[in-house]
């Protein structure tokens, strides 16, 4: 059974990051979902890796949704040609709203903003708030040791196996969209004592 995914959710860096041309990689990612016609939700800024996803999907007819606290607006420098700016009142509102609007989430490289959104939405699926796809988008081995580190969190007992292989990954797009279609969300986690 396959999953309808029409918008997809997508948590990347405001900073472009060095050593390697990630915007260029963010504006694949906006392209594809453009001529893909899925709708992309985020963060709502216009710099960084954010403003490159907005920008390839905007140029290639895709519609976009930026969600932004109040806040942020100027700090972040909203992008002022999205399909729609959804202005929230804090970081909470702002990842519910995207939880609530995309049908699954691409995690592209970025800081710790990025990394505490992936975790909660990845969390909330595994716990059972939501059933949606999560995929790390494996730019330049950029979540090498990420990967590492969960595949540490399995051996030492902290991470079920089942819910680390829920957690998706790829170094391209069209990859983790056709991993996506066939997604099977695990049974929500149980708790034991001892």
């Amino acid at each position: 059974m396959g999953n309808v995914i029409k918008s997809v959710g997508v948590f990347c860096g405001s900073a472009s990051g060095v050593g390697y041309d990630f915007a260029s990689e963010a504006g694949l990612v906006g392209a594809h979902l453009g001529h893909q016609k899925l709708s992309l939700v985020y963060g709502g800024g216009q710099v960084g890796l954010m403003g490159a996803v907005a920008d390839a999907c905007l140029n290639h007819g895709g519609q976009v949704f930026g969600v932004m606290p109040k806040a942020l607006v100027e700090k972040e420098i909203a992008h002022p040609n999205l399909t729609e700016l959804i202005i929230v009142s804090d970081m909470h509102e702002r990842k519910a709203k995207m939880a609530t609007m995309a049908d699954a989430f691409v995690v592209l490289p970025g800081g710790t903003g990025t990394m505490e959104e992936f975790f909660e939405q990845w969390t909330w699926g595994q716990i059972g708030y939501h059933r949606k796809p999560i995929a790390l988008l494996n730019v330049a081995g950029f979540f090498d040791p990420l990967i590492t580190m969960l595949d540490q969190m399995v051996s030492r007992g902290f991470l079920s196996a089942q819910h680390r292989e829920m957690l998706l990954y790829a170094s391209d797009i069209e990859t983790i969209l056709n991993s996506f279609s066939t997604y099977e969300h695990p049974p929500a986690k149980g708790y034991s004592q001892g």
